[in-house]
């Protein structure tokens, strides 16, 4: 009876810490102090149940996801993100692309203004609580959008520095998600023009490359843009069934579901980088094939099935070399903050014991990872503010905030 009462005190405490941690309104501190004093003459109340019935108490289930380990490792990510933006509302990041394992940019865009590193970083605002002009970070999260939105094209592209369609379909994404939240005729506007380009630029193969219009395709770049299709359609912005179809064909045209032959058994179930036989296939590649399905609307599939499989086969070996890994030179990659970024909504998706178990792993796994000073760390890649937005964002999947990140 007395563990019982604890749970149930425990996981009132922690729905009040999640209230105080991002909310600075008095109204709100004051009501999460009532539910706890609730919680508390519940508990006294209750009848003994066994453990399995006492962790189907309303409301369980996300609060032992949200533990106070996690509130402290977003919040301090948080805080270290608001201390790092700059003054025009952007954050410093290295415009550059993948070769092999490495990263490669031009000096001359080093450490420079990024678009699409500044709406994930707004994102990690957002998914927390944040609104412009609302909460601890409004004001963040307004030089935020001021910045993602000067940095629209006449075509509707959101570029910057030489940045590429990546960014473009994160700062659509955020423009979306932001539409959940405010109504602002200007942002709607700028949203619809990017949401446009998205459409019209999608080629004959039904995906996406690096930059508009571009003949072929790649499964990393096809899945930011269905995601950003995806949150623009629940805010009311057209998207044509077509361009889904046809997304979602490439999609399952890049799926390892039937391979054959010697030593390829551990490759079944993987999404490859290009629809092409024997393009490399790999962890993050298949948790964005899965986010991807799921982002058209499909949740019971086979290619999702063995999919998650993969994933499941290949989590801690992908994380300890690409994580947090003994090299240090290959210590927080952006393989690493990539993969796991669609990997939590793709397991999230999935629930049941395969979320469950990833959660566990990797949570801990970024919070052991996290620096002094809030940050994490990205040996390889655009940078700390790209880091810390994504690993900030995959601890605040269970808040629940963003309807992208729903089930």
């Amino acid at each position: 009876m007395t563990t019982i009462k604890a749970a149930v005190v425990t996981i009132a405490a922690c729905a009040a810490e999640i209230v105080l941690f991002q909310s600075a309104n008095f109204a709100a501190a004051q009501n999460a102090r009532e539910q706890l004093a609730l919680a508390e003459n519940r508990a006294a109340r209750e009848k003994p149940q066994s453990p399995k019935q006492a962790g189907r108490v309303e409301g369980a289930e996300r609060f032992q996801e949200i533990d106070l380990d996690v509130l402290r490792a977003v919040d301090r990510g948080l805080k270290w993100l608001s201390d790092t933006q700059q003054t025009n509302g952007s954050w410093k990041a290295t415009v550059g692309f993948k070769l092999n394992n490495s990263f490669q940019y031009d000096d001359e865009v080093r450490d420079r203004g990024d678009v699409g590193v500044t709406a994930l970083c707004a994102i990690a605002f957002l998914a927390n609580g944040q609104a412009p002009g609302r909460g601890k970070y409004g004001k963040v999260v307004d030089r935020a959008l001021e910045y993602v939105l000067s940095c629209q094209q006449s075509n509707g592209y959101f570029t910057v520095n030489g940045s590429r369609m990546y960014s473009h379909a994160f700062s659509t994404l955020f423009l979306a998600e932001l539409m959940g939240m405010v109504k602002r005729d200007d942002v709607r506007e700028k949203l619809e023009d990017a949401v446009r380009l998205i459409v019209d630029s999608q080629n004959r193969e039904g995906g996406w490359r690096y930059v508009p219009f571009a003949p072929e395709s790649d499964m990393s770049i096809t899945v930011c843009q269905v995601m950003a299709l995806r949150a623009a359609r629940n805010v009311g912005i057209p998207v044509p069934r077509a361009t889904i179809d046809r997304a979602v064909q490439y999609v399952k045209d890049s799926s390892n579901r039937d391979i054959q032959g010697f030593g390829m058994d551990d490759e079944r179930g993987a999404f490859r980088y290009q629809k092409i036989n024997y393009s490399r296939a790999t962890f993050p590649l298949t948790a964005a094939g899965i986010v991807a399905l799921n982002g058209a609307g499909i949740y019971s599939d086979r290619d999702i099935e063995l999919g998650i499989d993969y994933l499941e086969r290949q989590l801690v070996s992908f994380t300890q070399s690409y994580g947090d890994s003994y090299m240090d030179s290959q210590r927080g990659h952006y393989f690493f903050y990539y993969g796991h970024y669609y990997a939590v909504q793709a397991m999230y998706t999935a629930s049941g014991t395969h979320w469950d178990h990833y959660w566990k792993y990797i949570k801990d796994v970024l919070i052991k990872m996290q620096m002094k000073d809030g940050s994490w760390p990205n040996n390889v890649g655009p940078g700390e503010a790209f880091s810390t937005a994504t690993a900030t964002l995959i601890l605040e999947i269970p808040f629940r905030y963003l309807p992208i990140f729903q089930r």
